[in-house]
């Protein structure tokens, strides 16, 4: 294996982590417009046979009760937006709204099978699943031309937005109170709101999925590598869900159906193309990550990390987790993309970190003052 591989390996933590490598006779599933694609050596990967086809693709409704493009009217500077997401509303005014931000390249239906899980372990709970711009939410400048900030305060000022938006098109008179989960970049983002306070006492929590500033900082200085050796095109959505889950991107073939066909559009001449192109986002990749870990220990709310392995923590959070700071939970079975190769695991976990941080459900005692007040004993 490549020290590159190696790299990989150990961090997993950019936003797609790398494939292991195709064999030969699996090649001509997809068009492979780079040289390096299949130049690592891949150990453990059990890749299935020509005949072993996906399934058909699965579609959002399968997951969130209702989709919506909202829109943010031009500000005083003249931005104007268009946002993308999923919403499963919350069954009564006490139930809280669980807010879920992708990674860079991802999309909201990254959390498709683990939303429905959490449903089903908390069927009043409500579930918001955002898109950043440039990975289906639009957001355009005053002249009219697509604003590509991706920023880390811009990104955190676009979810609170969403937020609120989604509060306005739904009619609630209050907003419910909120738990803010990121995965990759959206971890980043999410940690960001949470240190600013952007959302105030409407935030019981936060919990961030599979990355740590440390290890994706490192990580960063191999990006273009990987993207360079992963396939540029597809054929067809069968065969890009197929790569993904031969290279050990996903490895949980139901997610892939759900969450890989809104990575992609269609060209002109038929074949599919990345939506996001990531290479094009390297001036942010520091922005995203530097300084996240003092955030996230600095924010206030009840916190959860939830990593695919422990040699991804780094020393600031390290010496958290020691201090009892924050909940960490680990998958070692998991891959990147953890809330889509374990949903049921991550779902539960998410649900008892709100079932146990959640006020609203504790029955305290009564005040001394107000059995005097009654007239009682004690």
């Amino acid at each position: 294996m490549s020290d590159l591989a190696r790299s990989f390996a150990k961090t997993k933590l950019s936003s797609l982590p790398p494939p292991e490598p195709l064999t030969e006779e699996s090649t001509d599933v997809y068009e492979d417009d780079s040289s390096s694609a299949s130049s690592m050596s891949s150990t453990g990967t059990v890749i299935p046979t020509n005949n072993q086809r996906p399934a058909p693709v699965l579609h959002w409704s399968d997951y969130f009760a209702q989709e919506f493009y909202l829109e943010r009217p031009a500000s005083p500077t003249g931005s104007h937006a268009k946002f993308h997401v999923y919403l499963t509303p919350p069954t009564s005014p006490k139930a809280n709204l669980l807010v879920l931000h992708h990674g860079a390249g991802s999309s909201a239906l990254s959390f498709a099978l683990m939303a429905k899980e959490v449903r089903k372990l908390m069927p009043d709970i409500g579930i918001l699943a955002v898109e950043a711009r440039e990975h289906g939410s639009v957001v355009w400048d005053a002249d009219g031309h697509v604003d590509n900030d991706l920023s880390v305060d811009v990104l955190g000022q676009d979810l609170v937005d969403m937020v609120h938006l989604t509060q306005s098109k739904m009619a609630w008179v209050d907003l419910p109170t909120v738990v803010l989960i990121g995965h990759s970049l959206g971890g980043a983002v999410v940690t960001h709101v949470a240190n600013k306070g952007l959302l105030g006492n409407k935030l019981l929590g936060y919990a961030v999925l599979d990355v740590v500033e440390g290890s994706a900082m490192e990580a960063l200085k191999h990006m273009q590598s990987y993207l360079a050796s992963r396939p540029k095109t597809f054929p067809s959505l069968p065969a890009a869900i197929e790569w993904h889950i031969r290279s050990r991107t996903l490895r949980n073939p139901q997610s892939a159906r759900a969450s890989v066909p809104s990575l992609l559009l269609q060209t002109p001449d038929g074949k599919w193309a990345w939506r996001t192109e990531l290479g094009s986002t390297e001036a942010y990749w520091e922005n995203w990550f530097n300084g996240m870990s003092a955030k996230f220990l600095g924010g206030k709310g009840a916190k959860l990390l939830i990593l695919a392995g422990t040699d991804r923590l780094d020393k600031e959070l390290m010496i958290g987790q020691m201090q009892g700071k924050f909940q960490l939970q680990v998958f070692p079975a998991a891959g990147h993309f953890l809330q889509e190769d374990l949903p049921e695991k991550t779902a539960e976990v998410v649900v008892e970190f709100v079932k146990r941080n959640d006020r609203s459900t504790l029955i305290l005692p009564p005040k001394i003052s107000d059995l005097l007040a009654q007239g009682k004993k004690v």
